[in-house]
């Protein structure tokens, strides 16, 4: 399986959900677990069968979590000019339709999220914008239809 590009800042997150998944949310299921089991019949102990499944989605995370730190190629931001769109960098672009501004920084697949603004570089927006420069117009099929960008500009 190929590596993940991801930012320093992406990559110390995952350690942190890593590190919380394994000190807090799966010791205290275990204790959910335990209370559970110790009021009796756990055939139909509604709280048992609840904490059993919360377990069998915090291993699935734990590994899920473990997998993608291990896929993950840190890439460093220094040098990042803003001549050209490249991973890490920041672009305010233009809907040449609505003319609608949108600002993103383009990141790794792992750290993406359209709320805060952070798109992967493998999305059909971020693929569209890498290699391209200020006044490019770029022009992007999405699954919302065909849209057509400019890019204003470009920041480390």
């Amino acid at each position: 399986m190929d590596k993940l590009p991801i930012t320093k800042k992406g990559f110390e997150k995952l350690k942190k959900d890593l590190e919380i998944l394994k000190n807090k949310s799966i010791p205290e299921n275990v204790r959910d677990i335990e209370i559970a089991r110790a009021h009796g019949d756990i055939s139909e102990n509604a709280e048992y069968a609840a904490a059993k499944e919360r377990q069998s989605h915090l291993y699935g995370k734990l590994q899920e979590l473990e997998n993608n730190l291990a896929l993950s190629n840190i890439i460093e931001l220094k040098g990042i000019t803003g001549d050209k769109v490249v991973f890490g960098c920041f672009v305010k672009i233009s809907d040449t339709d609505s003319g609608e501004k949108i600002n993103y920084q383009l990141v790794g697949p792992l750290e993406s999220d359209i709320n805060k603004n952070t798109i992967s570089v493998t999305s059909p927006i971020g693929r569209a914008l890498i290699g391209k420069s200020i006044g490019s117009e770029v022009h992007v099929t999405t699954p919302g239809g065909r849209r057509n960008f400019e890019i204003i500009d470009i920041s480390a």
